[in-house]
């Protein structure tokens, strides 16, 4: 059968042993190294097959963010998937570090089974199947993806048009024609959730954009278009960023 290989990298003893009691409790994950600097982990990457990292960002030696931009630089064999574990936040850091490719932010204190959890989604993609564990919590992980595309393009969490650029894109993954009836039926929809006009849904909307273009996060955008589509005066409409984003669900639910 399988393992899932596993590598753990925090300075904490404590974080260390609490993690690997969690993921070791499942037959189908091996956690091959842990480590308490960025630079004994890549080390470890370097000579071990590892399918996943779980890594803190404060770290001697090497820290997590350049320890993540190694790994984004490097070749290997099989890129591991990379869950970021700290207690550091701001909307700049956070932004960096998914430009690396991190596939989830997650904040301390933390629940060790939640951590397992997200370990354990992240092996299914690569069809690790881990025995005894189920895909649990579509929602947090789908709110959890979501967050890390807005702030990865660079829209602040604090700014209402966050908040209702993320509920409109749910509402068009649940029904994508609503995409084309963005006036009519999509920001009226939103509007009336959070107890606003619809025209102030669309300005903040577009605001967030705005702020986002001014933090020059061009880059970003394109690569989730996966191509480059937008330069510095052709900035994504509302709709167009509505749905380039929903898309993106709406494809990893039918794949």
């Amino acid at each position: 059968m399988q393992q899932g290989r596993v590598v753990i990298v925090d300075n904490s003893i404590y974080v260390q042993e609490a993690m690997k009691n969690a993921l070791v409790s499942n037959e189908g994950i091996e956690v091959v190294g842990t480590a308490d600097n960025g630079a004994l982990a890549l080390d470890i990457l370097r000579n071990e097959q590892v399918d996943v990292i779980v890594t803190d960002l404060v770290l001697p030696c090497l820290d997590g963010l350049s320890l993540i931009e190694e790994i984004s630089n490097q070749v290997f064999l099989n890129k591991p998937k990379i869950i970021v574990l700290t207690a550091l936040i701001s909307d700049a850091l956070i932004r960096r570090t998914m430009s690396f490719g991190v596939n989830y932010y997650m904040l301390k204190p933390f629940e060790p089974a939640v951590v397992c959890q997200r370990v354990v989604e992240l092996l299914h993609t690569q069809n690790i199947l881990v025995p005894g564990m189920e895909i649990k919590n579509k929602k947090h992980c789908f709110d959890e993806q979501l967050f890390n595309i807005l702030l990865t393009i660079g829209i602040p969490a604090h700014i209402k048009g966050y908040h209702f650029l993320r509920e409109a894109i749910k509402r068009v993954i649940d029904n994508p024609d609503l995409i084309n009836a963005l006036t009519k039926e999509l920001y009226p929809t939103v509007a009336l959730r959070f107890n606003t006009s619809a025209t102030r849904v669309e300005r903040a909307i577009r605001h967030a954009i705005d702020v986002a273009w001014n933090k020059d996060q061009i880059g970003n955008i394109n690569k989730l278009l996966e191509s480059d589509v937008y330069v510095q005066n052709r900035k994504p409409t509302n709709g167009e960023l509505i749905a380039l984003i929903a898309d993106r669900f709406i494809l990893e639910k039918t794949a």
